[in-house]
């Protein structure tokens, strides 16, 4: 396993890991890299939870408003969206990505080629499954699961 580009994403229940992909996105992946070793994440709400779609999480406001202030070009791929795929939430313009990204439950082929997959949950996909779900189509969530702490896996202790 390359420590350099695997993440550790601590929820109450435990440990995700993720495999990140900078042959797919080298950009996202620096950035969320350099957020989650900044604790930019650490603490930050799931604030959008869609059962079967997805949790959506990154968001400083914790609405889905906000962001780190640093918007990102699109690194769209052909690589599918499956279950355990991360990507990146955007608004209607391609190149608006910051730090909101979000965790499929499920495949979700209408999203291919339309957002940016930065990785792939290869441990404790079940702890995201855990994840507390939202009201509503919009999947709005009332006091909301929390990133416990995001790391990349070469600084964890």
């Amino acid at each position: 396993m390359d420590l350099e580009n695997t993440l550790y994403l601590d929820l109450a229940g435990g440990r995700v890991t993720i495999q990140l992909r900078p042959d797919l996105a080298p950009g996202h992946v620096a950035r969320i890299k350099e957020l989650a070793r900044s604790g930019f994440y650490d603490g930050l709400n799931f604030h959008r939870v869609i059962e079967g779609f997805m949790a959506q999480g990154g968001d400083p406001r914790g609405d889905g408003t906000g962001g780190s202030g640093q918007k990102l070009k699109a690194e769209f791929s052909r690589e599918p969206h499956v279950r355990g795929t991360c990507s990146m939430a955007r608004a209607m313009n391609p190149d608006s990505a910051d730090s909101q990204f979000f965790i499929c439950f499920a495949p979700a082929p209408f999203l291919d080629g339309q957002y940016t997959v930065w990785g792939q949950v290869v441990d404790g996909m079940e702890h995201v499954d855990a994840i507390k779900r939202g009201e509503g189509r919009n999947g709005e969530v009332r006091n909301p699961d929390k990133i416990v702490k995001m790391q990349v896996a070469a600084d964890a202790a």
